[in-house]
């Protein structure tokens, strides 16, 4: 199957039909639509009634020297004036209003969607491509339904107008409209695809750059600390002159289009005024009939230019939408099932891995666990140690049903993952990782992340049970202290034991904790090997460490390598056997 990028590649399609997303974000609001629509078209017939009392102004009073009928005909006239500016006003605010709604409600979709996308899909796609569809993309679809899509369709309904209106006045004349409107539409046809896959790769060239923002901008420590400045500068240089140089090649196609569409429009009504002179010299047409038709087909030229201009606009979006159709269409590796099972109530945390064979997508050949088998108790304390690659990290990822096994079965409590709804698995496991993620927000709201109900009086007695209270209150607002964007105000051991009072609160049956303390000082390390200790208690945990120190009084320790468990047993029991956890412990102890 291909990949979400992938798709992200192919060419844009070569009509308007992806713009069928709006329908389901439009179709709520019917009956504004409807008012919308009434307000166009009473403003469109508006103005095709000011040709006919330009008509009434020229015979009936100019010609006809009758002081009393221009009066009345331009009375008239301002009364279809007064009903125009006023259908224009309702036209434009509810249009408008529809525009920023559905945007709105496109955005909250896209971004309801993305949160249940499985971790894979957001490990082969960038963020930054995601943040340009959530944003540009749906930017572009305002534009149509709060203008594009209501100008079009009121130039239209001109076009058609203006065009029963030019048969009624002069037969003759309308044949040579007729003439002209091909020729015209011509270049539009021609010039829209063009239009329409350059739009498409300039939406792909600023992703390209909003994910270079959103890396560089994230890793902005290590880009000062290596000087990577200058080559960011580049990169970054290249990337927007990539955009830039697409945009400017649609935008030079559009103003060709509009311009040659505009050429031939008015040079019609040259030839139409030279036509008409010379039926209303020799007395076979009024002057105000070729007033009135000449008005007609300026409204026809100007609806036609309108539509070519506005195209452009729908050919753009129709690139958005299609975009934001792929995202929306893109399924979560990981769903529910239909007839989800649940959890036994109280849940207590014991774990069964049933023969479990597990590869990730991208290596398929080369297992990341392999006829994998352990049962963890409730309330037991397990660590799991061994090198790099061993398959620490990929019995969490199962766990948390970030995947499900090829083979065999994971099991909380008895009951196989495959059958529980993924946020009910979830929500009986809390997470305490090596990098611990601090939101910009406040302590209180970082602490409650996951029981945002919770009171203030929860939340200071988690943090004093993670030895996190001392630093908070010296913090300017204690808890409602906002901690900046991922926590950069706050030093390891800080975030650390941040993280492990949000597990405390969330007092979930199972607690995992990968590599908490490995990036630690001493002193820091020691205050969250306290809190950890306050953490476990009474919690079926299962540990990843490197550092053997922090797991000689766990239960029991699995020694895991390549995908399999080799040794098991406690600290001392492992040393004496003189394994591979021995040789760890010799290396690290004796260092």
């Amino acid at each position: 199957m291909a990949s979400f990028n992938d798709a992200a590649r192919r060419p844009a399609s070569k009509n308007l039909r992806q713009l069928k997303i709006l329908w389901r974000f439009v179709r709520p609001y019917r009956v504004r639509v409807a008012w919308a629509a009434l307000a166009l078209v009473i403003a469109a017939g508006s103005v095709l009634a000011i040709g006919q009392g330009l008509k009434l102004v020229i015979d009936r009073g100019i010609a006809a020297g009758n002081a009393g009928l221009l009066n009345e005909a331009l009375i008239g006239l301002f009364v279809v004036i007064v009903v125009l500016a006023g259908a224009t006003f309702g036209r434009f605010y509810l249009v408008t209003w529809l525009g920023e709604r559905v945007t709105a409600d496109i955005r909250r979709a896209v971004f309801d969607h993305i949160l249940d996308l499985s971790p894979s899909f957001f490990e082969q796609t960038r963020t930054g491509e995601v943040i340009s569809r959530l944003t540009n993309d749906t930017q572009l679809l305002e534009t149509v339904v709060g203008s594009s899509a209501s100008f079009a369709l009121r130039n239209l309904l001109l076009m058609i107008g203006a065009f029963v209106m030019l048969a009624l006045t002069s037969a003759k004349l309308t044949l040579l409209v007729l003439v002209g409107v091909p020729v015209v539409f011509l270049p539009i046809i021609v010039a829209g695809r063009r239009v329409r896959k350059l739009s498409r790769a300039s939406q792909d060239r600023i992703a390209d750059v909003a994910a270079y923002i959103d890396e560089t901008l994230h890793e902005i420590r290590t880009v000062q600390a290596y000087v990577h400045e200058a080559a960011d500068r580049r990169s970054f240089g290249a990337r927007v002159e990539a955009h830039f140089t697409t945009a400017q090649r649609r935008i030079l196609v559009r103003a060709a289009m509009v311009s040659t569409v505009i050429l031939l429009a008015f040079g019609a009504i040259g030839a139409i005024l030279w036509v008409g002179g010379h039926d209303v010299v020799a007395g076979r047409l009024s002057p105000g009939n070729l007033s009135a038709f000449v008005f007609y087909a300026v409204l026809v030229a100007g609806a036609v230019g309108a539509v070519a201009e506005v195209m452009g606009e729908l050919q753009r979006a129709a690139g958005a939408a299609e975009r934001l159709l792929e995202l929306l269409e893109t399924r979560p590796a990981i769903e529910a099932p239909v007839n989800p099972r649940p959890l036994p109530a109280p849940a207590r945390g014991a774990v069964s891995f049933e023969g479990v064979t597990f590869a990730y997508p991208s290596r398929l050949s080369d297992p990341a666990l392999r006829d994998f088998t352990l049962d963890v108790a409730a309330g037991e304390k397990v660590a799991l140690v061994g090198p790099s690659g061993g398959g620490k990290t990929t019995v969490f990822q199962l766990l948390l049903r970030y995947y499900d096994p090829q083979a065999g079965a994971v099991r909380l409590d008895g009951v196989d993952a495959r059958d529980v709804d993924p946020r009910a698995l979830r929500a009986a496991i809390a997470l305490v990782p090596q990098d611990p993620v601090i939101f910009a927000a406040s302590v209180l709201d970082n602490v409650r992340y996951g029981q945002p109900d919770a009171d203030a009086a929860a939340v200071e007695e988690a943090c004093r049970a993670a030895f996190a209270w001392e630093f908070i209150q010296r913090l300017p607002q204690g808890l409602e202290t906002n901690l900046g964007e991922r926590g950069v105000q706050l030093s390891g051991g800080q975030r650390q034991r941040l993280a492990i009072a949000r597990a405390i609160l969330a007092d979930r049956p199972l607690l995992l904790l990968d590599e908490a303390t490995s990036a630690l000082d001493a002193e820091s390390e020691h205050l969250v090997q306290q809190a950890l200790a306050t953490l476990m208690r009474d919690h079926t945990t299962l540990i990843i460490a490197h550092r053997l120190a922090t797991v000689q009084h766990a239960d029991r320790i699995l020694v895991l390598d390549q995908g399999r468990i080799v040794e098991s047993g406690t600290h001392a029991s492992l040393t004496r056997d003189g394994g591979l956890y021995a040789k760890l412990a010799a290396l690290q102890f004796n260092h």
